[in-house]
């Protein structure tokens, strides 16, 4: 809400990666819960900052027909990044202790360190980027008129963070996954292995699946990522042999690919260009604040039914979502 009224995206966008960026030297002294916690906690403070302002930002710099593309190599990008971020956690770590892997103190501290040098970079990295100019609305209508979050939006707004509401009750934390996967036998370095193979699925399919959007339209690509989180879901409920979350985890790889770039796309497609930044506070939002009461009734299925349970209770939200997406939102 704050970037539309000063229109300042970049500013914020900056603030919040400058505070996460911040806190990040102090994990290097941390030693007691109480430090780690306010490192995390500055942390995702910063996140917050910057995630609906940033989407804004990216959507302000795109034009409709480039929009899926945009978001989808921007989710590529932050994906990418992770997953050489892991590797080459991995391979300092390795270097370090030779051959080691059980990380000490001093090794850890180092990494804490390094890991501080590509933060920094990514601010100085906003030097090159050009906040494009818009014009503020002065409409003070009643349908704009401050007062509620929802002002000013049209019902396919409105009904569409309704659905995402829904489909995230059933998206719980993807702790329960590496559960599962432990549930059924996998040793910790196999899953460490799996959540690599899950990233490169989803950066790789992210761009791609962007340019399918802006040809076929949103919706088709994100009923078609939600149709695969669902029997992925199924398949996770359903599993019997460790070898198979190798595939389900690809799959759920592509789920993201499909349905998390689309989605931001999506948000641009429906607001005016004046609220896009509430907007995404509002989509981000919804699907954060939703991801503890989805984990406590994960937690809660696991603990008085079975293991599957979770997870058919999230594929089945998936397909009244799904549902509801089609039946309910034109493009």
């Amino acid at each position: 809400m704050a970037s539309d009224k000063l229109g300042r995206r970049k500013g914020l966008t900056i603030l919040g990666y400058g505070l996460s960026t911040f806190a990040k030297p102090f994990m290097y002294i941390a030693t007691t819960w109480g430090i780690a916690f306010g490192v995390r906690f500055a942390d995702r403070v910063g996140k917050g900052i910057r995630t609906a302002p940033r989407d804004a930002l990216i959507a302000d710099s795109l034009t409709p027909e480039q929009r899926g593309k945009g978001f989808g190599l921007h989710r590529a990008m932050d994906t990418f990044g992770a997953i050489v971020g892991i590797i080459s956690a991995v391979v300092i770590v390795f270097v370090l202790q030779k051959g080691n892997l059980e990380l000490a103190p001093g090794t850890y501290q180092q990494l804490v360190l390094i890991g501080v040098i590509p933060a920094v970079l990514a601010l100085f990295m906003f030097f090159f980027v050009r906040e494009p100019k818009r014009e503020i609305s002065t409409d003070v209508s009643p349908r704009a008129r401050p007062g509620s979050l929802l002002s000013g939006f049209d019902s396919r707004f409105k009904i569409f963070l309704g659905i995402i509401f829904l489909f995230s009750l059933g998206n719980s934390s993807d702790a329960f996954l590496i559960l599962r996967a432990q549930s059924l036998g996998n040793p910790v370095l196999h899953i460490l292995l799996m959540l690599v193979l899950f990233n490169f699925v989803y950066a790789s399919v992210s761009t791609p699946a962007g340019i399918l959007s802006d040809k076929l339209g949103r919706r088709r690509v994100i009923l078609l990522g939600w149709l695969i989180y669902a029997l992925v879901y199924l398949g996770f409920g359903l599993a019997s042999a460790s070898w198979q979350l190798w595939l389900l985890f690809a799959f759920y790889g592509l789920y993201y690919g499909l349905a998390e770039g689309v989605a931001r796309a999506f948000v641009a497609d429906l607001v005016p260009v004046e609220k896009r930044g509430t907007a995404y506070g509002l989509f981000h939002g919804i699907v954060g604040i939703t991801l503890l009461p989805a984990s406590v009734i994960a937690g809660w299925l696991w603990q008085v039914l079975n293991p599957a349970a979770p997870f058919l209770f999230g594929a089945g939200l998936a397909f009244v979502a799904m549902i509801g997406l089609l039946l309910l939102i034109r493009e």
